[in-house]
């Protein structure tokens, strides 16, 4: 069907809001910053943090951030993302603001000087023919502040996937692509202002005609 479905059951969880959860969760590699430093009041943005690191991972063909333990995989982020600052570490456990960490620049996500605000590769990260939007994505989802990064509905109205949006689009195989706009009501009502980009105008319409009218409904019941 071209579709992937997958789901670590075993730590799987509804989170509900004042309660305490476990803060070692989450395959090392994909784990967000604020479980490293012990949060137990997360929320599903340590799911955006992980699905950052696999998008990354993807474009490098190894894992981003390949630490051999807790400490180290904070380091290896690090090295990317630089030193977070006070206020992001207060975002993610405000029991470590005080602890002193290696002063280290980001160098991975930085705007070009064409001022287009096209996102281009770090030197020690992407490789160079990477396409910028993904990059950009990136960048998005793996910030140290877990309110900073992307919803999952923002990260599907990125322009990373605007191609996929194009009614002409098919896969590599030539086949068409699989339904990718049937997003359910409660869905869409977390950020109804995505819905006219998450769902193109293509694809409003054949839904739209596919929907029996009331008068067509009214008839047949007669």
């Amino acid at each position: 069907t071209e579709r992937l479905l997958f789901c670590f059951l075993f730590s799987a969880k509804q989170l509900v809001r004042g309660e305490p959860n476990v803060s070692y969760i989450c395959s090392r590699y994909y784990r967000a910053p604020e479980l490293i430093f012990g949060a137990t009041d997360y929320t599903s943005s340590i799911d955006v943090w992980s699905a950052g690191c696999v998008l990354a991972e993807l474009l490098l063909g190894q894992p981003i951030f390949p630490g051999d333990s807790g400490v180290d995989q904070l380091v290896e982020i690090i090295k990317v993302l630089g030193t977070p600052t006070r206020e992001q570490i207060r975002e993610m456990n405000p029991n470590y603001t005080e602890f002193k960490f290696p002063q280290i620049k980001a160098h991975p996500w930085t705007k070009d000087s064409s001022g287009t605000g096209h996102f281009t590769s770090g030197v020690r990260v992407f490789r160079p023919r990477t396409p910028p939007e993904a990059i950009a994505l990136c960048s998005r989802l793996l910030e140290y502040t877990p309110t900073a990064r992307l919803t999952p509905l923002e990260a599907c109205a990125h322009s990373f996937f605007d191609e996929l949006r194009d009614p002409n689009v098919k896969l590599p195989n030539g086949r068409e692509k699989p339904a990718l706009f049937n997003f359910t009501t409660q869905e869409l009502s977390s950020n109804p202002s995505l819905a006219s980009i998450l769902i193109p105008a293509h694809a409003r319409n054949q839904a739209a005609a596919s929907t029996p009218t009331n008068a067509t409904a009214a008839s047949g019941e007669n």
